[in-house]
């Protein structure tokens, strides 16, 4: 059998790694370099196969008002609008008096899932006649979170033919709890193992339902006036809107989607793990069975009053948060100093993002703001200096066909005129 070229990669340096690069993958002498300039060597210890730092754009949402407190918070994301999108609706909101966030638990499960057991009944009596033990066993396997005040501190057992799942309910302070809860299942299922049991998993769960985080948030009808519409329509449009992502999947996930655009970005941007935050979110939205949106907006009087529900299972300790010095940055920007405080304001900029594009939808659509930026995007890739992107981007807004052909012509044209 013929040796592939990757085989052993791992184990190279980061020059013989894009010299194997060069050599059976095309890239060249020039590229290889822009690779090593944005490679790091702490970066190199985080991953296997490294090659170099992928960059994101990362901005800032102003004008966010959570429990009183105003906060800026760096948004790590590649969309264009979001950022705008965020700061856009939280800015609205925080004329009503901003947002509430009102405090989740902090605990993760970790499941121990047992399988080939004959009596469900005589099994769940078992268990709790040993959780005492089983509660030991997790939380020797961590100590410092009991040194901390937490740990795990409940059992739950669920019968899921033709397994059963024992879940340890862990209280995982102000860390994410990734980590610790794996290591807390892997010793319980060890144990178990050991009492003659057969355990086919022992893992965290991301359905994180113990670490709900609640927001709500205000604005009144005057402040969502357009050109075409007033206020009062426009909320009425937002209600009508909500109603729909709570009937009809479909619109449910461009609904959820939109939300998770600005909790992702926080997410990214507090070296939290947003794969997870995802995972979490979109199982919530389908706890009853029917895939919903996440949040609904309904009018009081002259307000539109809007909630937000969701798991957020974030720490500001443990595992990658505040590893990199980016993070470390971002945090000093926020001045966020707790998980739950942590956890409160990116609900609320979840909550805002789908306020902004609620109300671009409901009156001038959401491609009148969203294109504009787009369209910068478009300039910058056909090569439009820094000084012709505004140029560019109106002519490509009173163009009545946009496309790559049409940017590099109207560019042309442009620079002919100079």
């Amino acid at each position: 059998m013929t040796k592939e070229w990757y085989q052993g990669f791992y184990k190279r340096s980061i020059a013989q790694r894009y010299q194997l690069l060069q050599e059976h993958l095309g890239l060249t002498a020039e590229q290889c370099q822009l690779l090593f300039s944005q490679s790091d060597s702490l970066s190199s210890q985080l991953i296997e196969n490294y090659l170099t730092d992928y960059y994101l754009p990362e901005g800032l949402a102003v004008g966010l008002v959570v429990n009183g407190q105003n906060y800026t918070l760096p948004m790590v994301v590649e969309e264009p609008s979001v950022v705008a999108a965020a700061s856009n609706g939280a800015q609205r909101i925080a004329k009503s008096g901003g947002f509430e966030a009102h405090p989740g638990g902090r605990k993760v499960i970790g499941q121990v899932v047992l399988e080939q057991v004959e009596n469900y009944d005589q099994c769940r009596q078992w268990i709790f006649d040993h959780q005492a033990t089983i509660l030991q066993v997790a939380n020797q396997a961590h100590p410092s979170l009991q040194k901390r005040g937490a740990g795990a501190i409940e059992l739950r057992v669920r019968r899921i033919e033709p397994f059963i799942s024992v879940d340890l309910v862990i209280d995982v302070s102000q860390a994410m709890g990734a980590n610790s809860v794996n290591t807390m299942a892997e010793a319980v299922g060890q144990w178990f193992q050991k009492q003659g049991y057969q355990v086919l998993t022992a893992i965290l769960s991301n359905y994180a339902v113990d670490s709900l985080q609640t927001v709500t948030g205000k604005v009144h009808v005057r402040d969502l006036g357009t050109i075409d519409q007033n206020g009062r329509q426009v909320a009425e449009k937002i209600v009508q809107l909500s109603q729909l992502a709570q009937v009809d999947p479909y619109r449910a996930a461009t609904h959820n989607k939109g939300i998770m655009n600005g909790i992702d970005a926080a997410v990214i941007a507090s070296g939290n793990d947003w794969r997870a935050i995802e995972s979490g979110a979109h199982a919530y939205a389908s706890r009853d069975g029917h895939y919903r949106g996440l949040s609904q907006w309904h009018l009081e009087k002259d307000y539109l009053v809007g909630q937000l529900t969701l798991p957020m299972p974030v720490g500001v300790v443990g595992g990658s948060i505040k590893l990199l010095p980016q993070s470390q940055i971002n945090y000093q920007i926020s001045h966020i100093q707790t998980a739950e405080e942590l956890a409160g304001v990116i609900a609320s900029v979840g909550l805002a993002q789908n306020l902004a594009a609620l109300r671009a939808l409901g009156s001038t659509g959401i491609q009148a703001g969203h294109m504009k930026l787009q369209y910068r995007s478009l300039a910058i890739s056909v090569g439009t200096k820094e000084d012709e992107i505004a140029g560019l981007v109106q002519a490509l807004i009173a163009s009545p066909r946009v496309d790559t052909q049409v940017a590099t012509k109207l560019l042309e044209e442009l620079r002919g005129k100079k």
